[in-house]
C-alpha cells in the first residue's frame, strides 16, 4: 500500500507529532508499504523529494514555534503526489498542508484519514491576544468540527480527542490508537555507569541525589511553574532529591527566575535545549519522571521515560489516566503534599525494589513500538481502501496519473 502522510513538521524538528509520524513511517516501511512524508519546510525554495519526504516551501511563523507554514494550494505539489499515486492519504494537522491533503484527496476520490493529536483550546494564547481567547475558541471549535466532517476516519491518542470532538457536536466515531515510540533507543542498559557519571557531573548533581526529571517544550501549557511551586512548598535540600528540566521554549528565562525567587537554584536544573537524539541519555541519569501538565492528549516524553524505566509521577487528568497504571508503571498526585509524598516513598526504595520497579515499568510499555503503531492504523487505511467506491476511484485515478489535473477543475473529477 501507498500512503501519504500530512504534517506541517517534520525532521529534523522535534515535538510529540513528528516523533509519532516517524515511528509510523518507521512500522510502516518495516510491514513492506511505502510512505511519502508531506511536509512544510521553511528553508524550501521549491518542492522536492528526498528521502521520501515532498519538502513545500513555507513561510516561518514565529507565533507556532518557528515552524514553516505552507500554502494549501500548490499545482507543483499536486502534481507530485499524483505521480506517488497514494492509495490513502492521512492528515495529521489543520494548518496549510493538512488542508492541502484534505484538498487532493477529494482530487483523487481516495479515502482520507485525520489524526488530532492536539489540544488547542490550551494553545490559543500564542496567536490570540487575552480578550479575543473565547472567540478564537469558538472558531477553532467550529473549524474543528469542519476538518472532521470531511474525513473518511478520525484517530487520536486517547479518549480526550474523543471527548473533545463529542462535545463539540461531532458524531463520527473516533478510533483511539495510544501513541508509540521506538523503544530500544530508550534502553537505559545504552548508557554506561561511566556515561551517566559524566552527564551527572556536567550539570554539578552529586551522585547522592535522587533525580527527577522533566522532559518537553518549556511553554505555559506545560505547567512547569507548578511543578517549580509545589518543589518550594515541600521540598527541602535535606531530602536529597533533584528537579532536572530538560528542553527549551518562550517560558525558558521566566521559569529559571520563578525558581531563583522561589530559592530553588540549589534543587533546581534547567538544561535548555537538547537534541533528540541525546535525551534518552538524560532518562537514564534519572530515578522519576515528573509532570504537572494538564495538555497532555497522550504524552510522548511519558512513554519515552517509561521505556526508559522511569515510574512516572503526574499531577492527574481523568481524560488520559489509562496511560498510566497506579503503582505498577506511575502515580497521581493532587497537590503539592501529595506529589513530595511519593518522591519520598521512591527515594527511601532501597536498589533491588528500585529495580523491580523499573523493570515493571518497561514491561508496560514493551508493546508500544512501531509495527504495533502501523498495525493499528492498517486495519483502518485496510477497512476503507476496500469500499467499493475507491476501488472504483483507484482505475479512475490509474488511468489519469500522468495527466495534468488542475486545481481550478477538482470539480470536473466525476466519481
Amino acid at each position: 500500500m501507498k500512503i501519504a502522510i500530512f504534517a506541517e513538521t517534520y525532521l529534523p524538528y522535534l515535538n510529540g507529532v513528528v516523533t509519532h509520524i516517524s515511528v509510523l513511517k518507521s512500522g510502516l516501511e518495516k510491514l513492506g508499504h511505502e510512505v511519502l512524508i508531506v511536509s512544510a519546510d521553511a528553508h524550501a525554495k521549491h518542492h522536492y523529494i528526498e528521502n521520501g519526504i515532498l519538502h513545500c516551501p513555507a513561510v516561518t511563523s514565529k507565533r507556532i514555534y518557528g515552524y514553516g507554514l505552507a500554502s494549501p494550494l500548490s499545482q507543483k505539489r499536486l502534481n507530485m503526489i499524483l505521480k506517488f499515486n497514494p492509495d490513502i492519504i492521512h492528515v495529521q494537522t489543520e494548518f496549510g498542508v493538512g488542508l492541502s491533503g484534505i484538498m487532493i484527496a477529494k482530487i483523487l476520490r481516495i479515502p482520507l484519514v485525520y489524526t488530532l493529536h492536539t489540544m488547542y483550546d490550551d494553545y490559543i494564547y500564542y496567536v490570540a491576544p487575552s480578550k479575543l481567547v473565547p472567540l478564537v475558541k469558538k472558531l477553532s471549535h467550529g473549524y474543528a468540527k469542519i476538518i472532521a466532517g470531511s474525513v473518511n476516519a478520525i484517530t487520536g491518542p486517547s479518549v480526550k480527542i474523543q471527548d473533545y470532538f463529542q462535545s463539540h457536536g461531532v458524531k463520527k466515531p473516533v478510533n483511539i490508537i495510544p501513541n508509540t515510540i521506538e523503544i530500544e533507543k530508550f534502553d537505559p542498559n545504552n548508557f554506561s555507569e561511566e556515561q551517566k557519571k559524566e552527564l551527572k557531573q556536567r550539570y554539578n548533581i552529586p551522585d547522592d541525589q535522587m533525580i527527577a526529571i522533566f522532559v518537553g517544550r518549556i511553554g505555559k501549557e506545560k505547567s512547569v511553574d507548578v511543578l517549580l511551586e509545589y518543589w518550594a512548598q515541600t521540598i527541602k535540600p535535606e531530602d536529597g532529591i533533584h528537579l532536572l528540566i530538560v528542553g527549551g521554549g518562550p517560558d525558558s528565562e521566566p521559569l529559571q527566575e520563578l525558581a531563583k525567587t522561589l530559592n530553588l537554584d540549589s534543587m533546581v536544573t534547567f538544561t535548555g535545549p537538547v537534541p533528540h537524539e541525546e535525551v534518552a541519555s538524560y532518562y537514564a541519569i534519572s530515578d522519576v519522571f515528573v509532570t504537572a501538565s494538564l495538555s497532555e492528549v497522550y504524552s510522548m516524553t511519558i512513554l519515552e521515560s517509561m521505556a526508559s524505566g522511569l515510574p512516572v509521577l503526574q499531577r492527574f487528568d481523568e481524560l488520559i489516566s489509562n496511560q498510566i497504571q497506579a503503582g505498577k508503571n506511575g502515580f497521581f498526585f493532587n497537590s503539592a503534599t501529595e506529589m513530595a509524598s511519593v518522591l519520598r516513598i521512591l527515594k527511601r526504595k532501597n536498589p533491588e525494589d528500585m529495580k523491580k520497579m523499573r523493570e515493571a515499568v518497561i514491561n508496560s510499555v514493551k508493546d508500544s513500538g512501531a509495527e504495533s503503531l502501523a498495525k493499528s492504523l492498517l486495519e483502518i487505511y485496510t477497512d476503507l481502501t476496500g469500499k467499493k467506491k475507491y476501488k472504483k476511484a483507484t482505475q479512475l485515478r490509474d488511468s489519469i496519473n500522468n495527466s495534468k489535473i488542475k486545481l481550478t477543475k477538482l470539480h470536473r473529477v466525476k466519481k
